[in-house]
């Protein structure tokens, strides 16, 4: 194999082919021919890019693979390792952003002359957009020798979507394949933040990761961005340059160390900061001028950085951080949070659903602060505000209505910020007197401060919840499976059966594989999840933001199947599901309803003794193999008669969960109401 050759591993195979894990583990065992694998290891083998391209080519299974495919595999495989590979292509990318028209005449040589003739190009171009002390280096002609086939892939892809696009897609799929090795900001909590923040001409993140909240800003005319790490401030300053048109100064180390910025007085600062960092620099910064409202403690890594976004704040600017709660309340902290509260300087705390941004098991906050100008008074009132108690905050990372916790909270800020005041909304906002925080503990958690409204909406809606309970407990009486009829002794026991496979090699049915696919540009798509199709609900999810990436769409009459975990649950897609795309760790079968009815395969695929036969087993979790699964040969007219009564029992199951719902929603809403005095024991 040539030197330096892409390799892609058996889930890159199957996302160029199209298909699921499964098959192409089917493919090694069943053809002698299937390339041989070249590096990784026994468990997780890869193999040559040139090689499974030519044989799924010759065996009809691909025409051509895509462009940002082969662009991908050429960074994930480069000898200097993808983080390098992703600066030199964003350096390209940015090159031919601003020198478009003379990109042809660069490309137009041989690669190693490409090599040399670049990096000239490039210090032009970076020093320009950088200026001269930047966080991305020139790369020398040496360091490019390896990048030029990868360079002209993503200039290619450039053309075909654009170089921010593009870059943002490379970016995207390096960040997908290192979960663990970065804390990322998903994109809605970082818009709500710049919203808070409001308009800012110069907005400073001084620990940017990969330049999310920077991004989230509105036209702003400078960025700064700090981050400790070298090869992320490299990576921002790509990202925000190919993003935006306004100046852009990037630069890596330790933001309270090392401070890139001393003299900026920006409009706005935005920041994540690293949580529970116990090594901040407590002992070398003990009287570092920044300390303005007490001196941190070494638990309060978190406050060490508040109090450095305000100084680096012009007088009346904003500062908007995310924050762990126990930053909120804990007692080493209290001195710091009463200064800050006497100043005027923190404004705001908002507490946000459990799964806004990592780490997703706990509902983080918003700090809001203003650096006070000297010729004003402290304002009296604190604004807190709890999103997390709001109908819209269902738990899990993926079923959050953002629109909706946006409104909650914006139309809670944007009055206060206007008026240093604003009406209670029971449960959600309050604006505090600053004299009631100040005690021995000063605990700003909203929820110490925000009772909850009237259980349930009051009794008027219990009560609409027992009608509808007593309804559905009477549909489902009348929808209880009548006694079952035996078949009598001499039918036989065992049908002449099929596999799920087979009838995908004759066209009975299609298969696809679900958790591909990127929000396209004209608006959201609704995902169906693994969990909702457990629960039996509505599709909660949203696709990820990025370059455009054709998902599976669903269709009425499609069966949907789990295939991890040992449950036995099969879905059949209505209209409410069509046009949903399909999630993580879900296959899709759609039959061709000439030869196959979709109730009468769904009900014999969940039928537990099948599910059991086609069930592997992983380290950590079972493994459904759907082409395994067995159903038998019977006609459409027989296949009907099965599929009517297994419809039957579809609706009987909906009635009991709904059931369940509301009986669940009825108990807890009586224990409400006793306990807040909105209902009597009577």
């Amino acid at each position: 194999m040539p030197e330096n050759e892409p390799e892609v591993t058996a889930a890159e195979i199957a996302r160029l082919a199209g298909v699921g894990r499964a098959a192409v583990s089917n493919w090694r065992r069943r053809h002698a021919d299937f390339p041989k694998p070249v590096g990784g290891t026994e468990t997780s083998p890869s193999f040559a890019l040139a090689d499974v391209e030519r044989w799924l080519r010759d065996q009809g299974k691909l025409a051509e693979v895509p462009l940002r495919e082969r662009v991908w595999q050429q960074l994930s495989g480069h000898p200097a390792g993808a983080v390098t590979a992703l600066v030199h292509a964003g350096c390209a990318l940015l090159l031919v952003h601003h020198r478009p028209s003379g990109w042809p005449a660069l490309s137009a040589v041989s690669d190693a002359r490409m090599a040399e003739t670049l990096p000239a190009a490039l210090e032009e171009v970076l020093t320009l957009r950088f200026g001269a002390s930047r966080a991305v280096r020139t790369p020398v002609a040496g360091e490019l020798a390896s990048s030029v086939p990868l360079i002209r892939g993503a200039a290619a892809l450039a053309a075909e979507t654009g170089a921010r696009q593009a870059f943002e897609f490379l970016l995207g799929r390096h960040l997908d394949a290192n979960p663990r090795q970065y804390t990322l900001t998903p994109a809605e909590p970082a818009a709500l933040m710049a919203a808070l923040a409001g308009p800012a001409r110069t907005v400073l993140d001084p620990a940017s990761g990969t330049g999310t909240l920077l991004r989230a800003v509105d036209r702003p005319a400078a960025l700064h961005a700090q981050e400790s790490d070298p090869d992320l401030a490299a990576l921002t300053a790509l990202r925000l340059a190919l993003h935006t048109d306004a100046d852009v100064r990037a630069a890596a180390g330790d933001a309270l160390r090392a401070d890139a910025f001393p003299a900026l007085a920006a409009d706005a600062v935005l920041c994540h900061p690293p949580f529970n960092e116990r090594n901040w620099g407590h002992e070398e910064l003990a009287y570092d001028p920044r300390w303005e409202y007490g001196f941190p403690a070494r638990t309060e890594s978190e406050l060490a950085w508040v109090q450095h976004a305000l100084a680096r704040l012009r007088p009346g600017g904003t500062a908007v951080l995310l924050m762990p709660p126990a930053a909120a309340s804990r007692r080493s902290g209290r001195r710091v949070r009463a200064g800050l509260l006497r100043r005027g300087a923190l404004r705001a705390v908002v507490a946000l659903p459990a799964g806004a941004a990592p780490p997703y098991g706990i509902p983080l906050h918003l700090w809001v602060l203003c650096r006070p100008d000297a010729t004003e008074r402290p304002p009296p009132e604190l604004l807190v505000v709890d999103a997390a108690t709001t109908e819209h905050a269902a738990a899990g990372r993926d079923r959050l209505d953002w629109p909706a916790i946006r409104t909650a909270v914006l139309d809670a800020w944007r009055p206060f910020e206007r008026h240093g005041s604003v009406a209670e909304t029971p449960g959600v906002s309050r604006c505090v007197p600053v004299i009631e925080l100040l005690d021995d503990d000063v605990d700003l958690a909203p929820a110490r401060h925000l009772p909850l409204p009237a259980a349930s909406g009051g009794t008027a809606e219990l009560g609409r919840v027992r009608e509808r309970l007593t309804q559905t407990l009477g549909r489902t009486a009348e929808l209880t499976p009548r006694q079952a009829r035996s078949a009598p002794p001499a039918a036989p026991v065992h049908w002449p059966s099929t596999t799920v496979g087979e009838l995908a090699r004759a066209g009975a049915l299609v298969l696809r594989a679900g958790g591909t696919g990127a929000a396209p540009a004209d608006g959201p798509v609704a995902v169906l999840t693994e969990q909702d199709v457990l629960a039996g609900r509505n599709p909660s999810g949203t696709l990820p933001a990025g370059p455009e990436e054709e998902p599976v769409l669903i269709e009425a009459g499609d069966v949907v199947v789990p295939v991890l975990g040992a449950g036995t649950i099969v879905r059949v897609a209505d209209e409410e599901l069509a046009g949903a795309a399909l999630g993580r760790n879900l296959q899709l079968l759609r039959p061709d309803p000439a030869a196959l009815d979709p109730w009468f395969l769904a009900g014999f695929l969940r039928g537990s003794a099948n599910q059991r036969q086609a069930s592997s087993y992983a380290s950590t979790a079972t493994r459904l193999d759907v082409r395994r699964l067995q159903l038998p040969r019977l006609p459409l007219a027989d296949q009907r008669r099965y599929g009517d009564r297994f419809r039957a029992l579809g609706e009987f199951e909906e009635a009991l969960r709904l059931a369940g719902r509301l009986g669940e929603q009825l108990v807890q809403g009586l224990h409400d109401g006793l306990t807040d005095g909105s209902v009597l024991p009577e």
